[in-house]
């Protein structure tokens, strides 16, 4: 009876999708704040089989090369356009997409191959290839990342964009076997960095409480989140740090936060404003590492940071300085030791002992807690004597 139970579940969920091959259907995606609709026609419809091969790849991506794609693909870009979407944030909204013509669940490498074939037909140089039952989706991309896999092809970097999906394999021992389809259309380089935050649903904002001393005074925010937002950067790679740093806030969250940190700031100048900032990054999260957090190394965005019940000194690095970068506007390093990140800022007057970087002076404001009480200019006493690099560098325009 069970069994027949679960029968009948699985065909409530297969049977949509089977009775929309040869037929069209309406696509609508509720992920940002404005739905994404197209009118998907029966022709771009394929049934792919579950075990796949070049050949099968090649001869399906020719039947929709030649159905009534053209409608999806030129819908896609308007939204794109409209609603200023980067790279990242539009492969999320195609994700979906083919999510609905074809879900993961019941057909991986037909998801994939939808994935892939839109993103091809919006200009990006994307390509599959084949290890055993594994389906790999590559991408061109000339970014320095870090922790997925990667190919070279005439001297051009591909990334794995599904590798989330196979963490356990080793693609070093099962080396995938590319599928050679040539698009001419597809030639852009994509790009993980982000720089507009697009509106996502409403219905879908949180709100979280968190507080911190200062001065023996108890400081309390709300600030306002997006679960939508969240999922958008699951699984988000680790980019270098000037990308990770500079992901924006949403409209809702710099909202909620910014206006507010500067009327508690509002008479301090400028010296006690950052520090007021950094013991804010400092001690309104807990701390935990990456490894014990998420089993691996992840860079939070700063909304990540501000949504995540814990962070490190990477997360931490990233909100400090795009709190002080929007509220004051300063020159900033990002200082890397082994085993650490911390930053520094350049005031008019540096304080305690100071960084001195390509001829300018910046002082040490450690916005990650440490065994010590640090004030601006000083620097843990287990670093002191550890040498770092200089990862990012900020200038702000015009100074």
């Amino acid at each position: 009876m069970r069994g027949l139970s679960r029968l009948f579940f699985t065909l409530l969920f297969i049977l949509p999708f089977a009775l929309a091959k040869g037929q069209g259907r309406e696509v609508r995606v509720d992920f940002y704040k404005d739905p994404f609709t197209v009118k998907v026609d029966g022709s771009v419809i394929v049934d792919l089989p579950i075990q796949l091969t070049s050949n099968v790849l090649k001869q399906n991506y020719n039947t929709v090369n030649g159905a009534k794609y053209q409608p999806i693909i030129d819908s896609l870009l308007a939204y794109k356009q409209e609603h200023k979407l980067n790279d990242w944030l539009y492969y999320q909204l195609i994700r979906r997409v083919a999510q609905q013509i074809s879900p993961k669940e019941i057909n991986y490498g037909s998801y994939t191959f939808y994935k892939w074939f839109m993103l091809n037909k919006s200009g990006y140089d994307a390509r599959l290839a084949l290890a055993h039952q594994k389906v790999i989706f590559y991408i061109y991309n000339n970014e320095d990342i870090s922790d997925i896999p990667f190919f070279m092809v005439d001297g051009k970097q591909f990334v794995c964009l599904n590798y989330h999906d196979y963490a356990k394999a080793d693609l070093n021992d099962d080396p995938p076997i590319p599928v050679n389809i040539p698009i001419a259309e597809a030639t852009k380089a994509f790009s993980y960095k982000v720089t507009m935050m697009p509106e996502f649903k409403p219905e879908h904002d949180v709100e979280k409480e968190m507080s911190f001393e200062y001065d023996r005074k108890k400081y309390h925010f709300k600030v306002k989140l997006n679960t939508d937002q969240q999922k958008a950067f699951n699984n988000y790679p680790g980019v270098s740090f000037e990308t990770y740093f500079n992901i924006p806030l949403s409209k809702e969250t710099y909202g909620s936060l910014i206006p507010l940190l500067k009327r508690n700031m509002k008479g301090m100048d400028e010296h006690k404003g950052v520090d007021y900032l950094m013991r804010f990054t400092r001690y309104a999260f807990l701390y935990e590492n990456d490894n014990e957090n998420f089993g691996r190394e992840k860079r939070l965005s700063p909304g990540e940071t501000l949504a995540s019940a814990y962070s490190d000194c990477d997360d931490r690095a990233a909100l400090f300085f795009y709190l002080v970068k929007e509220i004051y506007n300063l020159p900033m390093i990002a200082l890397l030791y082994p085993t650490h990140i911390t930053m520094a800022v350049e005031f008019n007057k540096p304080v305690g002992d100071p960084i001195v970087y390509k001829g300018k002076t910046y002082s040490i404001c450690e916005p990650t807690p440490q065994l010590e009480n640090l004030s601006i200019g000083q620097l843990s006493a287990k670093l002191k004597s550890t040498p770092y690099h200089v990862v990012y560098a900020y200038e702000p325009a015009g100074k």
